[in-house]
C-alpha cells in the first residue's frame, strides 16, 4: 500500500526525474519525466505536484492511488439501501408501524 508521506518524499527529492509517477503507479508518466528531466519542465511539475500532495487529505489519497473507496459513503448507500428495504416490508403490511418506527430510527443513527 502506498503512503501519502513516502509520496511526498519521492516528489520533493526527485520528483525532477519521475520517481514519484513511478512510485504511485504511473510508470507512463515516469518515462516522461525522465525523458524530459533536462528541461527543468518536470522539476517545476514536480513541485506544483509536491504541494497538491501536502494539501490532499488521506482519504482522497487512498481513493486515488491505493484504489479504496471511503467506507462511511458504502456504509451510507447499505443503511438507504435497508432503509428502503425497510420501507417495503412496512408497505407490504409485514411489520407493523412500531416495528418499522424503530428500526427506521436504529438504521438512521448509524448513518
Amino acid at each position: 500500500m502506498r503512503t501519502r508521506t513516502n509520496a511526498i518524499l519521492w516528489c520533493f527529492f526527485l520528483g525532477a526525474f519521475g520517481a514519484h509517477k513511478f512510485y504511485l503507479g504511473q510508470s507512463g508518466w515516469g518515462i516522461v519525466y525522465l525523458l524530459f528531466c533536462w528541461t527543468g519542465i518536470p522539476s517545476l511539475a514536480a513541485f506544483i505536484e509536491f504541494i497538491m500532495l501536502l494539501l490532499m487529505a488521506d482519504t482522497e489519497f487512498n481513493r486515488r492511488f491505493n484504489g479504496m473507496t471511503n467506507q462511511a459513503t458504502a456504509s451510507v448507500r447499505d443503511s438507504t439501501a435497508a432503509l428502503g428495504d425497510l420501507k417495503r416490508l412496512y408497505d407490504d403490511g409485514i411489520i407493523t408501524a412500531e416495528e418499522y418506527e424503530e428500526k427506521r430510527k436504529k438504521l438512521l443513527k448509524n448513518i
